[in-house]
């Protein structure tokens, strides 16, 4: 199975094996020194408690620069191990693909490294890769398309050159497709077992239309109207240098890593006559109400609230950011007085979750009790209203700032990461800097300006309203909350596959 490896690799442990040594010689002369007393220590209060500032975020030094074929690429070296890996992120998305073939950009994306390449069928590729430890990985998103490679160091020429046949040369193995095919009808068989993926899946669809780009599933028709010269196709169009960004960090010369791209990629041009994805569908808000998922054997609801969110480039992104410190966490608003004062929640949250390019989800909601159901709806809607109505103390805003601040340092735990990040900023078409710009404007977010971005942005009026629960141990009923419309039930039927 891909990604799955069994060949024992001594080269794949050396570097365990020579930590553990030195983790050992260590352990073995602390304990060879003499003990000190010990001190008696004074329990001091959490506000005694004092931090160094931490250190500012430095981006390591990186080159970016474009192939005449119109391939970006990005290098960062990195030496502390002798690793490298990569990535080629495609501008592409299962969002791009004709609503009668949903399931096709994710299809191919996991195609591309299961079936093999012109070169190496999939079995070879698979041993090839084993055998020097190595992993070439592939995938479709919702919004993009991406290829990654891991290897260490001295295996880079060759695990490179793989990672390049499977980008460019892909064979697409009609055995390995069916293959495919079957695991996702298998899936589809299994997504009603798990209330908890019913309601985000069912809540999407709700929010954004069941036919939506952004919420639709595949199905078995769906599976069943794509071809192998549907998926080539769709790679044809995806898969391309103009439309590709090569990522490569870790511990390499850049001269030399640059001898070797032009050798891998240098030549390569987009498939003759290669059809062209249409623009970005937008996303818009589909319905607002009450809805249900009866499923008489659960004991406890599973609810999820919300409406169309927006986009990180809004202006008043920090600030929504901000307030979703302000409603989450141990400190938060909806833990201290949904699940900690009122007792209704096992779990709680709310959150504006914005997306690069296509408007996201303000999402909502939490794990009650059944009889708790609509009292737990009420206060989530209630808490929603009030940040909006409300200013929030200089308290609560000092704290959300200092969750956010804080939590910066770990968008750069390693050059891998930092790389990722620039490269997204790329393929969104964001400035360089956008995650810098942001820790500033967190800093200088105000009261004001905070209850300004909620009224902006939190809707009650266009709330969805999901419950996945037993509707004959709500009590009291759904129809509560909505006196004046009914409640609407959500058909989850499996479709059956067609013989």
């Amino acid at each position: 199975m891909r990604g799955s490896f069994s060949v024992f690799s001594p080269r794949r442990f050396r570097w365990m094996y020579l930590l553990l040594g030195v983790i050992s010689l260590t352990a073995v002369l602390a304990l060879g020194l003499p003990s000190a007393p010990a001190a008696a220590v004074t329990a001091r209060d959490y506000t005694e408690l004092e931090f160094p500032p931490l250190s500012d975020i430095q981006i390591p030094d990186y080159e970016r620069y474009e192939l005449p074929n119109g391939l970006v690429v990005y290098l960062m070296e990195d030496h502390e191990l002798p690793l490298v890996s990569g990535s080629a992120t495609f501008r592409t998305g299962e969002r791009l693909v004709p609503s009668g073939q949903a399931g096709l950009g994710e299809l191919m994306g996991d195609a591309m490294r299961l079936g093999g390449t012109e070169t190496y069928p999939a079995d070879m590729l698979n041993l090839e890769l084993e055998q020097r430890a190595a992993s070439v990985e592939t995938s479709v998103n919702v919004d993009s398309g991406a290829a990654t490679f891991n290897t260490l160091a001295e295996d880079l020429p060759d695990v490179f050159a793989i990672f390049a046949d499977v980008v460019q040369r892909p064979a697409f193995a009609p055995d390995r497709i069916e293959f495919l095919k079957n695991q996702y009808r298998g899936s589809i068989q299994r997504r009603n077992d798990n209330p908890d993926e019913i309601a985000s899946r069912e809540f999407s669809k709700l929010v954004y239309g069941e036919d939506s780009p952004y919420a639709r599933t595949y199905e078995y028709r769906t599976l069943d109207n794509i071809s192998r010269d549907d998926i080539l196709a769709f790679y044809q169009a995806s898969v391309k240098p103009e439309q590709t960004i090569l990522a490569i960090a870790g511990d390499f010369d850049s001269e030399q890593m640059k001898v070797l791209i032009a050798e891998q990629f240098g030549d390569w041009q987009a498939a003759p006559n290669a059809p062209t994805l249409p623009p970005a569908p937008t996303a818009d808000q589909a319905k607002a109400g009450v809805f249900l998922v009866d499923q008489p054997q659960l004991t406890q609801s599973y609810v999820q609230i919300g409406h169309i969110g927006g986009q990180r480039n809004a202006p008043d992104y920090a600030e929504m950011a901000v307030l979703n410190e302000v409603l989450n966490g141990f400190g938060g608003r909806l833990f201290n007085e949904v699940r900690s004062r009122q007792g209704l929640a096992y779990v709680v949250y709310a959150f504006w979750s914005a997306r690069y390019d296509y408007d996201g989800i303000f999402i909502g909601g939490g794990q009650t009790r059944s009889n708790a159901t609509v009292p737990f709806v009420e206060s989530v809607q209630q808490e929603i209203v009030e940040i909006r109505q409300t200013p929030v103390s200089a308290e609560e805003l000092a704290r959300a700032q200092d969750s956010v601040l804080n939590s910066f340092v770990f968008n750069f735990q390693s050059p891998e990461q930092t790389l990722s990040r620039l490269v997204r900023y790329e393929y969104y078409d964001y400035p360089q800097d956008f995650v810098f710009q942001f820790r500033e404007d967190v800093a200088n977010t105000t009261i004001e300006a905070l209850q300004a971005a909620a009224q902006q942005h939190l809707k009650p009026e266009d709330l969805v309203i999901l419950v996945v629960g037993n509707a004959a141990d709500i009590e009291p009923p759904l129809a509560t909350l909505t006196p004046d419309q009914t409640v609407t039930q959500v058909d989850i039927t499996i479709p059956t596959p067609e013989a």
